[in-house]
């Protein structure tokens, strides 16, 4: 288990709602948005303690060396007990839930998920599970998988550019150092995308503040990728009963997500 103490920064949230193009509007004990808590508990580490694609390098905390280079934000599934609250300490407690390692179409794949367990003033605010999934790396003549087709019958929709400044600043306020949404060259020499990736917790995090919106305050929230989308598309997020979506441009499904 590991344990990490952050007092949830206003201003980092307003930040982030700048970077979204909403209006500042987080002060001190306000209630923060589903899913800002990514932008605190950060855990630094010194450059040799990082992987080659700019995350922490596996098999020195939680996770172990599984061999596989290529790490992705698969999905994960969020309980919302009560909302954080800004400006106040909040505690952190991350278990490694499950490792499976499984054989895919195009090799070796291990599915690794994290529990993080969020509290303030002794009580369970939020839970989340964290999918992630690890790969080899990608042979640049292998044949691409054939995403799934978005459903067009959206009852509400939103459609938005993801310039790579908005991918930087994503990147930077999450402390996520994963290269493929900042280096593209290194996206498209090393892991074979088309350009910058969206990244997915950011995919997810747009289509919760619609989902709350449109639905009300959410008491949970589950999300899976199912296809990359790149800085130079455009994607329209879509919403019918529960059930939301990411399209991309292509009418491929970059994500589905489900929320009560």
């Amino acid at each position: 288990m590991e344990t990490q103490t952050d007092i949830l920064d206003p201003a980092r949230a307003n930040a982030m709602q700048a970077a979204l193009g909403l209006k500042q509007n987080i002060t001190a004990g306000s209630p923060l948005p589903p899913f800002y808590h990514q932008l605190y508990f950060w855990v630094p580490q010194p450059p040799e303690a990082l992987g080659r694609d700019g995350h922490p390098a596996t098999g020195s905390g939680l996770i172990p060396d599984l061999g596989l280079p290529r790490r992705m934000w698969a999905g994960g599934r969020l309980e919302f007990h009560a909302p954080l609250l800004a400006n106040t300490e909040a505690r952190k407690q991350t278990t490694l839930h499950s490792v499976n390692e499984k054989q895919g179409k195009t090799g070796p794949l291990a599915f690794v998920t994290l529990q993080h367990d969020i509290s303030q003033n002794g009580e369970l605010r939020v839970r989340e599970y964290q999918d992630l999934v690890y790969r080899e790396d990608a042979s640049p003549d292998a044949p691409k998988p054939t995403p799934p087709r978005a459903r067009t019958d959206e009852v509400q929709h939103e459609t938005l550019s993801f310039p790579s400044t908005l991918l930087f600043r994503y990147s930077a306020l999450t402390f996520n150092g994963h290269r493929i949404h900042y280096d593209e060259a290194y996206a498209r020499k090393v892991e074979h995308y088309s350009g910058l990736v969206v990244h997915g917790p950011l995919l997810a995090q747009l289509l919760m503040l619609m989902a709350a919106r449109q639905l009300g305050p959410l008491t949970t929230f589950s999300f899976r990728a199912t296809a990359p989308l790149t800085h130079t598309e455009t994607a329209t997020l879509c919403l019918s009963g529960n059930t939301l979506w990411v399209r991309a441009q292509d009418g491929r499904q970059c994500m589905v997500a489900e929320a009560s």
